[in-house]
């Protein structure tokens, strides 16, 4: 989550400069946004990232040397502390319902107007996750018909839970996976928002209660 009192610092990602340069021109305007880079394809992009730190990547799903979705399963690997906004001309339920289950935090159609856009992306680097209901609703569907919470969680996050759960504070935990501690911060932020907790005792709850080891073990299979 960004700290309200700065800018956010957003990374834009399209192989059209026409598009990029339009939406930089848009956030530019705004107070309470800065566009610290640009990248026209996938690779450059995750560079940037590395390089830049973001609070928010904006980037399309149609990029020459890895796509957005690509791009997308990269970040979360890697862990990236970045949120992920998809900006698309295709809203074809496909692309909605891979970017939802590959974790992405928004997602936005280049159709929509100017102001929504803006708004889908101040409120994704405020925490929120910004999806279409419908999208929302079926995995709501998914969830309830007995699929585990901890299915929601990327590698990385169920890591971090896992040693959490184990006691762990942030700082053994972050040595434990060599990572920064802000890293690990940044991943029980979207922990706690998956699973629908607010503190460290009612996530360890959930891991126990869906079976812990178990149960992440039996979602990757």
């Amino acid at each position: 989550m960004t700290d309200l009192n700065r800018a956010i610092r957003v990374v834009l990602a399209d192989d059209h400069e026409l598009v990029l340069e339009g939406l930089r021109g848009l956030l530019e305007r705004e107070s309470d946004m800065i566009v610290v880079a640009t990248a026209t394809d996938g690779e450059s992009l995750l560079a940037i990232i590395e390089r830049e730190r973001p609070d928010v990547v904006v980037m399309d799903l149609a990029m020459p040397t890895r796509d957005g979705l690509s791009c997308l399963r990269e970040i979360r690997r890697r862990g990236m502390p970045v949120k992920v906004v998809i900006l698309t001309a295709f809203g074809d339920g496909g692309a909605l319902q891979s970017a939802w289950e590959m974790q992405a935090d928004g997602f936005a159609l280049k159709t929509d107007p100017p102001r929504q856009t803006i708004a889908t992306i101040r409120n994704v680097a405020h925490g929120q996750i910004v999806f279409p209901r419908v999208v929302r609703q079926a995995a709501d569907a998914t969830q309830a018909h007995g699929q585990s919470l901890l299915a929601r969680l990327t590698q990385r996050e169920r890591d971090v839970l896992r040693l959490l759960a184990e006691g762990m504070p942030n700082a053994q935990i972050a040595e434990r996976l060599v990572v920064q501690e802000s890293t690990v911060k940044y991943h029980l932020q979207n922990i706690f928002q998956k699973l629908g907790v607010t503190n460290r005792t009612e996530a360890a709850q959930v891991y126990y209660r869906e079976g812990g080891e178990r149960s992440i073990l039996n979602s990757e299979r």
